[in-house]
């Protein structure tokens, strides 16, 4: 960065000519005049939309990639709808307004799915060229849905494809600064954006996760495209270039982690991905910690199991040098994905507690301080504004490595949870970002309730203490301050400082005292 090395600078890249711009913007005589070229010079795109029971932010979702400024015959909006959930009821006014308010037929009851579909008709009404497809199962979750809209007709003419999740939110001129680094670089197969996120000053979870993924873009997405390196494609904020797609073999379920497993069979055909940090796109971080878990678990998990399934394939692969499958073996996944859990978990939370009942093991003093104080604070520049809680952020990764090693070992040893996918949960914090004359003045807003349930009421059931706590954080941290009282009254090493507010964020976490409470 201190050199220059802007991905612009890099690679070719060139923005689109006047008349294309002009084109792009709606203005198509313009276009063809200015330049000469108008709307022809674009490339198609497709513009996918996985998602799954997204009520809360479909609209901005779909909004938001409707508004993206490429010429209306050169893009397609494709969205993706897994949805499964029950009827809701809509005020049909919402949807046409000559309908009155007071009238019997002003509510209509219908199924969530079809909130999407209605959300994608009205789009198509003021000319987007936007497709609401569905399947009859899940098989495959996201690579299945993704895989399954890869195979309609008119998606043969578009040479690349722009993703998002159901709660990214693009801006504008997305496509005019990411697709001409493939238009220019025939060999780039993936652009990669940045993550920028809405609620991150929510609550204290919201900002730890994004001090811990400000470092995965800051440090590790951008220091993989700059050394022209192999990083993993973050699963939503990127553009593909199709053919590279089917040179890897298209998307597959194997795994929970079908984004990763895509890029690292299309680095192994020789194809080069490039990070452009300043385009950014605002999504939501899961503000409960019980969405947190689910996240965190597939993101652990799945990597392992990829490790697993592709040992011998990168071994084997002919295209890329020693040093680059040394690089994706030992420094992507097994020091990424699975010794920094590990390595994390037994040192900070197992051998240093548990030296304090052995008089004879003395820890260096570099080792349980200094190693560890520049290490974190390496890692806390990649979020200045949030540098006083890099303390507590610190204890807070501490007490996730066990989660994450737990997830990790189910991941190499491909049992139990291993191919468990659950749907980040999103509250719609999106919303809070604009002012509420602003969204609706975008997208107008359905009253949405919740209508007679489909099957009779079940009896609540008794939640169990292990169901409503997390007991392995408890168990851990009740350990960790047993060993801090014996270091306090026995062992005199001067531990317990550290053994005490660690063990407290165990319990903290434990307890489920951290994130917010689900409406």
């Amino acid at each position: 960065k201190a050199f220059g090395h802007r991905p612009e600078r890099r690679y070719q890249w060139r923005p689109i000519a006047a008349g294309a711009a002009a084109a792009a913007r709606g203005d198509e005589e313009a276009g063809l005049v200015v330049g000469g070229g108008g709307s022809a010079a674009f490339p198609v795109v497709l513009v996918q939309i996985p998602m799954y029971n997204e009520r809360e932010v479909y609209k901005l979702s779909i909004g938001a990639a409707c508004a993206l400024e490429w010429p209306s015959d050169r893009v397609v909006i494709q969205v993706l709808d897994d949805s499964t959930d029950p009827a809701v009821k809509v005020r049909m006014q919402s949807i046409h307004p000559s309908i009155h308010p007071s009238s019997t037929h002003n509510k209509w009851a219908i199924k969530k799915k079809d909130l999407v579909e209605i959300e994608c008709q009205r789009w198509k009404g003021k000319g987007v060229n936007i497709k609401y497809e569905v399947r009859g199962n899940r098989k495959g979750y996201k690579a299945g849905a993704l895989k399954e809209g890869l195979k309609h007709d008119y998606v043969q003419e578009c040479e690349f494809i722009a993703m998002f999740d159901a709660d990214f939110q693009p801006e504008s001129d997305f496509l005019l600064r990411t697709v001409p680094f493939l238009v220019h670089n025939p060999d780039i197969a993936l652009v990669q954006t940045r993550w920028k996120f809405v609620n991150s000053d929510e609550c204290l979870l919201t900002r730890f996760q994004e001090m811990s993924l400000d470092y995965h873009f800051k440090f590790e997405q951008e220091a993989g495209s700059i050394v022209y390196s192999f990083f993993g494609f973050n699963g939503t904020a990127g553009v593909w270039r199709i053919s590279a797609i089917d040179d890897a073999g298209g998307w597959k379920d194997r795994t929970t982690v079908e984004d990763m497993d895509l890029a690292v069979r299309t680095a192994l055909k020789g194809w080069k991905f490039v990070y452009v940090g300043a385009v950014k796109v605002r999504s939501e971080l899961p503000s409960t910690f019980k969405a947190y878990r689910f996240q965190q678990h597939r993101w652990s998990c799945g990597p392992a199991n990829l490790f697993k399934k592709m040992l011998v394939e990168i071994l084997e692969s002919k295209k890329v040098s020693f040093w680059s499958k040394l690089h994706l073996l030992y420094d992507f996944f097994f020091v990424g994905k699975i010794a920094a859990h590990t390595v994390t978990f037994i040192y900070y939370c197992f051998a240093i507690p548990l030296s304090v009942f052995f008089p004879e093991i003395q820890i260096p003093l570099w080792g349980v301080v200094y190693v560890p104080t520049v290490i974190t604070l390496c890692k806390a520049l990649g979020s200045p504004s949030s540098f006083h809680l890099v303390i507590l952020w610190v204890l807070f990764e501490n007490v996730m490595s066990l989660h994450r090693i737990r997830a990790a070992i189910t991941g190499l040893l491909d049992a139990g949870r291993v191919n468990e996918w659950v749907v980040t949960e999103k509250l719609g914090d999106a919303n809070k970002t604009k002012p509420a004359t602003e969204v609706l003045d975008a997208v107008k807003v359905i009253d949405v309730e919740l209508t007679t349930p489909l099957v009779p009421k079940l009896k609540k059931r008794r939640i169990r203490l292990w169901d409503k706590y997390n007991c392995s954080e408890i168990f851990v941290g009740t350990c960790i301050v047993i060993c801090g009282f014996y270091d306090l009254f026995y062992a005199n090493k001067g531990y317990y400082i550290y053994l005490f507010i660690q063990g407290l964020a165990f319990l903290v976490v434990g307890f489920e005292y951290i994130g917010i409470r689900p409406p």
